[in-house]
C-alpha cells in the first residue's frame, strides 16, 4: 500500500527533523567527497557498435598512426596590418617559438610544423594545408593520445600557454579542435542560478511567503548536489557525456522544485483545517507523494528507454540523467517533510509581503467573488472551463489545428552536430573555426579519415586516393600514409563543405555508397570513412532509425499506465496523443529557431544549425515523462469529482480548476528554470532548454487548459469507458480513492483524530 508506506514515511520525517535534515546533510558531503576523490571528468565518445565511423577507428586503432586520438589546432595570424608569414620574419620567428611550446606540454605526441615548412619552400606549406595561400593564417595541428590517457588538466594546459604567450608574440592566436570539445567545462553555473532566482520568485508569488517560498529550492539544491556528486562518481567508472551535468541540472531543478510544490500545497491545505504540521506533513506525503513517486518512476523509466538506441554515450547519458530525477524524488518524500516538520505551523501564515499582496489581490476581486467559489483565483478559471465547455468543438478544432501547424516545420528537420561555427564570437574556439575557414576553406575544419585495410590487392590503394580525389564533395587529399606493420593505410581528406552542413553528410553518404565500392571492388581489400564528421552523422541516423522504437516503447508504457490509474480506455488514449502534439509543436519550434533561424538571436544564436543529433530522441524521453506529472495531478482530481458527483461537465470543471492554480506555477517553474539554459553558449544547451521549456508552456496552457477539457466535454460518460472484461482483469488502481481515505483513516486512528470530512480527505492534487 503506497499510501501507507508514504505516509508513515512523510511523518516520521516530520517528527524528527533535524535527524532527517541531518542524515541528508551527511549524505551531501560524503557524496561530494567521495565524487572529489574518486569521481571523473566528462567526455563525449560519439560512437556507437556497427557504424561504419566505428570500423574505420579500429582500423585506426590497430595501425597506431596517432590519428585515433585527440587533436588540436593553434591558429595565428600577425597582429601587424597587411604581413604575411611569407615576408615576415618576426611573425616567422614567434610562430617557430610557439610551436615548441606546444610541443613541450604534457601528453603532446607532435605537432606540425608551418614555419620549417616555409623554410623548406613556401609552396610545401601551403600545399600540406599549414599555411593559407596569401600567408596570413598558419595551423599548428596538435596530436594527443587516446582520449582515455587525456584528462581535462590538458586542455587547462594548452589554454594557459596561449594565455601567456599571447602579450609576448605579434601573433594573435586561437585554438581549436576536438580537445576542447571532450574536456570543456559544460555549460550551467549561472543558467541555474537564474532559474533558482525565478522559481523563487514564483514561489513566492503562488505561496505569499518566504519560508514556503524557499523550502523547495533549498530541497533541489540538496538533491541536486547528491544528485551530480554521484554522477561524478559514475564518470569515475565509465564516460559520461558532458552534457549530462547541464541537463540533470535542468531537469532535476524543474521537477524537483515541482514535486515539491505539489506536497507543500497539500500541506498547507492540511494545515489551514487545522491539523497539526507533522499529521500534515504525512497525509501530504501520503497523498500528493504518491503522484510525486509514479511521475517520478515515469520519467526515469522514459529516459532509461534511451537504451533502445544501442549508443553508450546516450545510454550513459540517460542513466546520469536518472539518477538525478530519482535523488529528486527520493528528497521530496522525505527532506521535504522534514523541512515541513521543522518549520512547524508558519507555512500555514503569510508573511506580511504575502499578506499585502494578497489583500491588494482580494480587494480587486471581491466585486467577483461568487459566495460558493472558494478560493478567488478559481472563479475565473471555472469561468473559463465552462466557456470552453459550452463550445468544446471550436475549441477542440482551433486549439489542435494550432498545434499541428506548429508540428509542420518537423517535416524538414536535419540532425547533425552544431560545429565550432555556432559559438559565440567570444570563445576561442569559434574565432579559430572562422579564422581557418577564411584561410583554407570550411572543410578544413572537419576532415574525413579514410582507413583502408588492402589485404590482397595493393593496387587498391592508387584507385582510392583518385577515386576520393575526383569526388566533387572533396576540396583535397593528404598524403597517404601506411603502417609498415599492418599494412592499414589512413588517407585525410577535407570535404569543400563544413562540419555541420548538409552536403558534408552527402558526402560521406556518397564515398561510402560508390566512391570506396568502385575502388575497392571485389577484392578482399575494405575501407571506412571515419573521423569525427563522419561519427556524429553515423550517430544521427542511428537515432533517426531507432526513435520509432522509443516513441512506440513509451507510448504504449504510458497508456497501459494510465489505464491502470484512472480505469478507462479513452483517457489515456487521448492523454497520449495529446502529449504527442505538443511534443510536435515542441520540435517544430526548434526546426524554425534553430534551422531557419526564426527568433533566434532572442537567445544569442548567432548561425543557423542543424538539430543535435541525440536530442529529439532525449527530448521524447524527458518529455513524455514530464508532461505524465500534469496529466496525473489534473485528471486524478477529474476522477476523483466525477467519482464524488457522477456528473462529467461538472467534474471537469472543478478538477481542472481545482488543480489550475497550482500546474499553473509549476509549470511556470519549469519554464523559467529551461529558459534560463536556452540563453547558454552551447548550441546542444540553448536546444534542450528551449525544447523543454516550449513543450512544458504548450502543455500546460494549450492541452491543459483548451484540449483536455474541450475533449473530455465531447467524449462525456464514455471517458471512463472499460470494457467489464478487462476491468476484471486489472488490478485495482489508485484512482479509487478507497486507499488514500484508508491511509487518512489509519492516520486518524494513531492520532486519535477524526478523518478529515468530504474532498479533502480523498486525493485531490
Amino acid at each position: 500500500m503506497l499510501s501507507k508506506a508514504l505516509l508513515r514515511l512523510g511523518a516520521g520525517a516530520a517528527r524528527h527533523p533535524w535527524r532527517v535534515i541531518a542524515a541528508w546533510l551527511v549524505a551531501a558531503t560524503l557524496a561530494v567527497l567521495a565524487a572529489v576523490a574518486f569521481g571523473g571528468r566528462t567526455a563525449d565518445s560519439m560512437s556507437a557498435p556497427g557504424l561504419d565511423s566505428r570500423r574505420a577507428a579500429e582500423l585506426i586503432e590497430r595501425a597506431a598512426t596517432g590519428q585515433e586520438g585527440m587533436t588540436a589546432q593553434v591558429v595565428v595570424t600577425p597582429l601587424a596590418e597587411g604581413a604575411t608569414f611569407f615576408d615576415d620574419d618576426g611573425a616567422r620567428t614567434a610562430l617557430t617559438r610557439l610551436r615548441d611550446e606546444v610541443t613541450r606540454l604534457p601528453h603532446v605526441l607532435g605537432t606540425s610544423d608551418p614555419a620549417g615548412a616555409l623554410d623548406a619552400g613556401g609552396d610545401i606549406a601551403v600545399r600540406g594545408g599549414l599555411v593559407s595561400a596569401d600567408g596570413r593564417i598558419a595551423v599548428v595541428r596538435v596530436q594527443y593520445p587516446d582520449q582515455s590517457r587525456l584528462s581535462a588538466e590538458d586542455l587547462d594546459a594548452l589554454v594557459a600557454l596561449g594565455d601567456r604567450l599571447r602579450p609576448e608574440l605579434p601573433l594573435r592566436v586561437e585554438m581549436g579542435g576536438n580537445l576542447f570539445y571532450a574536456f570543456s567545462d559544460p555549460d550551467g553555473g549561472v543558467s541555474e542560478l537564474i532559474g533558482l532566482l525565478a522559481a523563487a520568485a514564483i514561489l513566492f508569488l503562488a505561496f505569499g511567503s518566504l519560508v514556503a517560498a524557499a523550502l523547495p529550492i533549498g530541497m533541489a539544491v540538496f538533491a541536486l548536489t547528491v544528485g551530480i556528486a554521484t554522477m561524478t562518481l559514475l564518470a569515475g567508472v565509465t564516460e559520461v557525456p558532458t552534457f549530462a551535468p547541464v541537463l540533470g541540472s535542468m531537469v532535476g531543478l524543474g521537477v524537483g522544485i515541482d514535486y515539491a510544490l505539489f506536497v507543500l500545497a497539500r500541506h498547507r491545505e492540511y494545515l489551514a483545517c487545522g491539523l497539526d504540521p507533522q499529521t500534515a506533513a504525512g497525509r501530504a506525503v501520503a497523498t500528493a507523494g504518491r503522484p510525486v513517486v509514479l511521475a517520478g518512476g515515469t520519467v526515469v523509466v522514459s529516459i532509461l528507454g534511451l537504451a533502445v538506441a544501442n549508443v553508450p554515450f546516450m545510454t550513459v547519458g540517460g542513466l546520469a540523467v536518472s539518477i538525478v530525477v530519482l535523488t529528486m524524488v527520493l528528497a521530496s518524500v522525505t527532506l521535504l517533510p522534514a523541512f515541513l516538520g521543522a518549520a512547524g505551523p508558519r507555512l500555514g501564515r503569510a508573511g506580511r509581503i504575502g499578506r499585502a499582496l494578497r489583500a491588494r489581490r482580494s480587494g480587486r476581486l471581491a466585486r467577483r467573488r461568487d459566495s460558493a467559489a472558494g478560493a478567488a483565483p478559481a472563479v475565473g478559471w471555472r469561468r473559463w472551463l465552462g466557456h470552453v465547455g459550452r463550445h468544446p468543438v471550436p475549441y477542440a478544432a482551433g486549439a489542435a489545428a494550432l498545434l499541428l501547424t506548429a508540428t509542420l516545420p518537423v517535416l524538414g528537420l536535419r540532425v547533425g552536430l552544431p560545429d565550432d561555427g555556432s559559438l559565440p564570437q567570444s570563445r576561442t574556439e569559434r574565432r579559430a573555426y572562422d579564422l581557418v575557414a577564411e584561410g583554407f576553406g570550411p572543410g578544413i575544419n572537419g576532415p574525413l579519415v579514410i582507413a583502408a585495410d588492402p589485404t590482397g590487392d595493393p593496387g587498391v590503394l592508387d584507385r582510392l586516393v583518385a577515386g576520393v580525389a575526383a569526388d566533387p564533395g572533396i576540396a583535397s587529399v593528404a598524403p597517404t600514409h601506411i603502417d609498415r606493420a599492418t599494412g592499414i593505410a589512413t588517407l585525410v581528406v577535407f570535404p569543400t563543405t563544413s562540419p555541420q552542413d548538409e552536403a558534408t553528410a552527402d558526402t560521406i553518404a556518397r564515398l561510402r555508397a560508390d566512391v570506396l565500392p568502385t575502388a575497392i571492388g571485389p577484392g578482399p581489400a575494405r575501407a571506412h570513412v571515419g573521423g569525427a564528421a563522419a561519427s556524429l552523422s553515423d550517430v544521427g541516423r542511428r537515432t533517426s532509425e531507432r526513435l520509432p522504437a522509443l516513441v512506440a516503447a513509451v507510448l504504449a508504457m504510458s497508456f497501459l499506465l494510465l489505464m491502470l490509474v484512472f480505469r478507462s480506455v479513452l483517457v489515456p488514449l487521448k492523454a497520449v496523443l495529446l502529449n504527442l502534439l505538443s511534443i510536435g509543436a515542441a520540435y517544430g519550434i526548434m526546426v524554425a529557431v534553430f534551422q531557419w533561424g526564426w527568433g533566434g538571436a532572442l537567445i544569442g544564436l548567432e548561425a543557423t544549425v542543424p538539430i543535435v543529433s541525440f536530442i529529439p530522441m532525449f527530448l521524447f524521453a524527458i518529455l513524455f515523462g514530464l508532461s505524465m506529472d500534469y496529466e496525473v495531478f489534473l485528471l486524478s482530481r477529474v476522477r476523483e469529482e466525477y467519482l464524488r458527483t457522477g456528473d462529467n461537465d461538472t467534474a471537469i470543471v472543478e478538477g481542472v480548476s481545482g488543480t489550475a492554480r497550482i500546474i499553473t506555477s509549476a509549470a511556470l517553474i519549469m519554464v523559467a528554470v529551461f529558459l534560463s539554459f536556452a540563453v547558454a553558449d552551447d548550441p546542444s544547451t540553448k536546444m534542450f532548454g528551449l525544447g523543454l521549456a516550449t513543450a512544458i508552456l504548450i502543455d500546460a496552457t494549450v492541452v491543459r487548459m483548451v484540449l483536455v477539457p474541450a475533449t473530455m466535454t465531447l467524449l462525456g460518460r464514455t471517458n471512463w469507458w472499460l470494457p467489464t472484461w478487462l476491468d476484471r482483469l486489472l488490478p485495482h488502481g489508485p484512482a479509487d480513492t478507497a486507499e488514500t481515505d484508508s491511509a487518512d483513516d489509519s492516520d486518524a486512528e494513531t492520532t486519535g483524530e477524526a478523518p478529515l470530512p468530504g474532498p479533502v480527505g480523498r486525493w485531490r492534487t
